[in-house]
């Protein structure tokens, strides 16, 4: 198993993050936004949904995937009791904390927005992904244990050349297949606190982890066929959106989404493996943007969407807003209050590194 960072997993997720912001505020803009939650601009952007519905087939399989391939990281410095701690750390709490004290505040502005009487209930709505992974660490960490205690062994030689060939990507995507066809979910794009959601995530969880565990093999071939992946992926992408108008069997689906996430992969260690000031700061703002992200997002829409003005000037402004309001939090707030640290899951700072929590934000001019 190599141990060397991999930057490139660190990009990708900061940049998963990146798109999941924009692809919520986008939600607010389409008509039937205010059926799932969200607040919603009387004059629809469908055509601005085009681009969302190519990454709406993987950016949350990905996301799972990329959290498994962070506990492979995580295992090899930790036992089970220093995993499941620093996992309750870093996920349980936010978690637990976000569910009671961040999200009430986006639910109370859509109420308020929408004239409904004003209640709380104990529901982690965008939040649910954290529980999820918990969940998965308790069940799978005896096998990642096992696995690791057998390092070298059989299952992972086998592992490490079948992850490595079109045989093991298609095991996969026949995993993807079978879960689709077996639980049989309404939308295969909606993941949210169901079935096809958690068994979904919990199969990209476990091979996030084996594409870590098993080698380079499999970073060495997405890598090498990352333009062929990328363009089988994007062909499939136009197909479905010229010839079924978006609405494709679940088979088609699964498919176009490993392929778009096999894609991003190969990109992401061809080009992204490199360090940087940037990518450190991003990294660890990533978490806590992603816990408030909602909250401004729904700030943004209760303030602009009653204003008469054009739909797309409201779109450019709420992904300002968005973007932001969540640095602003990050960096003056959550990153500087000690005792807010482990809230939205930061390490707490020895005083002997307070200096370093007055760096000001890495410069973000292209290409740097």
């Amino acid at each position: 198993m190599t141990h060397q960072r991999r930057y490139d997993i660190d990009w990708l997720r900061v940049i998963a993050i990146g798109l999941l912001l924009i692809y919520h505020v986008v939600v607010g803009f389409q008509p039937w936004g205010v059926f799932i939650g969200f607040i919603q601009n009387d004059k629809p952007l469908e055509s601005v949904w085009i681009p969302m519905s190519m990454l709406n087939v993987w950016r949350i399989p990905f996301l799972f995937m990329v959290s498994g391939m962070g506990v492979s990281f995580a295992l090899r410095r930790r036992n089970w009791k220093q995993l499941i701690g620093e996992r309750t750390q870093r996920i349980l709490i936010p978690f637990l904390f976000g569910t009671l004290a961040i999200v009430p505040l986006h639910v109370f502005l859509w109420q308020d927005y929408y004239h409904q009487e004003i209640a709380h209930n104990f529901n982690p709505y965008h939040l649910w992904f954290l529980g999820n992974i918990f969940v998965y660490v308790l069940i799978l960490s005896p096998v990642f244990f096992l696995l690791k205690r057998n390092e070298n062994g059989k299952f992972q030689r086998i592992m490490t050349k079948l992850l490595g060939t079109p045989v093991g990507l298609a095991l996969i995507i026949g995993l993807f297949i079978a879960e689709s066809y077996l639980v049989k979910p309404d939308s295969f794009e909606y993941y949210a606190m169901n079935l096809h959601g958690f068994v979904l995530g919990m199969i990209c969880f476990f091979f996030g982890f084996l594409c870590v565990y098993s080698g380079e093999r499999f970073w060495n071939f997405v890598s090498r066929y990352r333009w062929i992946l990328l363009g089988a992926a994007f062909t499939l992408y136009l197909i479905r959106l010229v010839e079924m108008e978006l609405v494709a069997p679940f088979y088609y689906i699964s498919v176009e989404s490993c392929l778009w996430i096999f894609s991003v992969f190969g990109m992401g260690h061809k080009y992204l493996n490199k360090p940087s000031d940037r990518l450190t700061y991003l990294s660890e703002a990533a978490y806590p943007i992603y816990i408030v992200h909602m909250l401004f997002i729904y700030l943004g829409s209760y303030l602009l969407f009653d204003l008469g003005i054009d739909p797309w000037l409201k779109l450019i402004a709420i992904l300002i807003f968005t973007f932001a309001g969540c640095f602003l939090t990050y960096e003056f707030l959550i990153r500087r209050v000690p005792f807010l640290r482990p809230l939205f899951g930061l390490k707490m700072r020895k005083s002997s590194q307070s200096s370093s929590i007055k760096r000001p934000i890495p410069s973000l001019k292209a290409g740097s």
